[in-house]
């Protein structure tokens, strides 16, 4: 059984220990005190954790750990850190993470990722940064140039595991996986574990630990699930309409195309809702331009595809609104794993028009509960009043 309730419990080097006090971490989450232990022990790992659980703390505070207290192997170049991500977003944020882990600790990093110039992230390298971030596109792409070398990685990571097959990157990172000493630490987190995840850790892990915090289609907890059954052409119109509860300060739209992102974001902004899109074909000046603006509070509404479930990490999201339905019932619980984050409450709203129907019941099916549904709305369909939408 679990006992490990503070960092102090952990064997963690005191340069690490002051960085995360001075952030006010004290109390480890359970995929910190699970895993920790024995990653710390040299241990192959397998973790499956829903978003929001404190995973990249899980992984970078024991590489940290490994990189400051042995020196680099005799000859050898190179990262001896590689993390791989899906997502620009996600790859800049567990960037931040090993900052904020290691700022008092003389270890380089990169962050590397495609949509913009590779000059500085290749100049990174070369000044000998010891841990690497990076999406697979664009870290294949250097290394077929030959400005990167793996044969000195001693801790390699793949985060969420079963985004990146998702979409499309298994051949990728076999190549990559190729390109690293087969004598490693491997650390494999995702936040489901479907066979085609368990059989991709089979051939990378050596003989792993196990750690699973929370059921594969779990939500998270304090997060209270609402349906609204709408028409599809009344949907911006009862967007607009929940969004005049000023209570729904800092909101995460998901649409399912790029395009309906744009359009979303460009009606809002007409009715005088300041909103930004959030998608893949967006300039990664763009996309971090709208996401600091979210995360300031000068944004209200962020509109994103799911490239954006997983890599948005923004305290205090009020609300998550399912403009449009996952057709992938997974989809649904990253979605709405954006609020509700370390312990808070948050509410998400599904738009359900007729079309949308087996996705709700295959998400209802995965997660084993039934949304609550709305049905005093002005677009119901119902003769009741319209009144205010009522989510008590």
């Amino acid at each position: 059984m679990n006992t490990i309730t503070s960092f102090s419990q952990l064997d963690i080097i005191d340069p690490i220990r002051r960085a995360l006090s001075a952030e006010g971490y004290s109390v480890p989450t359970p995929i910190q005190a699970q895993a920790i232990p024995l990653l710390l022990a040299g241990r192959d790992l397998l973790g499956c954790a829903q978003t929001g659980t404190g995973k990249t703390a899980a992984f970078a505070i024991p590489i940290l750990t490994r990189l400051a207290g042995s020196p680099r192997r005799e000859g050898l170049r190179g990262p001896r850190a590689l993390v791989l991500a899906p997502t620009r977003e996600l790859a800049s944020q567990i960037g931040e993470s090993f900052a904020t882990y290691g700022r008092y600790l003389s270890l380089r990093q990169v962050v590397v990722f495609g949509g913009v110039g590779q000059k500085p992230q290749v100049d990174g390298i070369r000044r000998g940064a010891e841990i690497l971030v990076a999406t697979p596109g664009r870290l294949l792409d250097l290394m077929q140039q030959g400005h990167v070398r793996l044969d000195a990685v001693e801790a390699l990571v793949l985060d969420e595991g079963d985004r990146m097959l998702d979409m499309g990157f298994i051949q990728p990172i076999r190549r990559i996986v190729a390109a690293v000493p087969r004598k490693r630490q491997t650390m494999l987190f995702s936040a489901t574990l479907p066979p085609d995840i368990v059989a991709l850790a089979s051939g990378m892990l050596n003989n792993p630990a196990t750690v699973s915090v929370t059921p594969t289609a779990s939500t998270a907890e304090k997060v209270s699930q609402w349906v609204l059954h709408v028409q599809s052409n009344n949907k911006r119109s009862l967007l607009a309409e929940v969004l005049r509860d000023r209570a729904m300060a800092r909101v995460l739209v998901f649409t399912r195309t790029k395009h309906g992102a744009n359009r979303v974001a460009e009606h809002l902004n007409r009715g005088g809702v300041c909103s930004e899109a959030i998608h893949g074909n967006k300039s990664q000046s763009a996309r971090e331009r709208a996401l600091a603006g979210f995360k300031k509070g000068n944004v209200r509404v962020l509109v994103a595809t799911d490239i954006a479930s997983r890599g948005i990490d923004v305290d205090g999201i009020t609300h998550v609104i399912n403009f449009e339905i996952p057709n992938e019932p997974e989809n649904y619980v990253h979605r709405i794993g954006r609020t509700g984050r370390a312990g808070a409450a948050g509410i998400a709203l599904s738009f359900c028009d007729p079309s949308e129907r087996t996705f709700l019941r295959d998400i209802e099916r995965l997660t084993r509960a039934r949304l609550r549904v709305v049905e005093r709305h002005p677009y119901s369909g119902t003769q009741r009043s319209p009144g205010a939408i009522a989510l008590a």
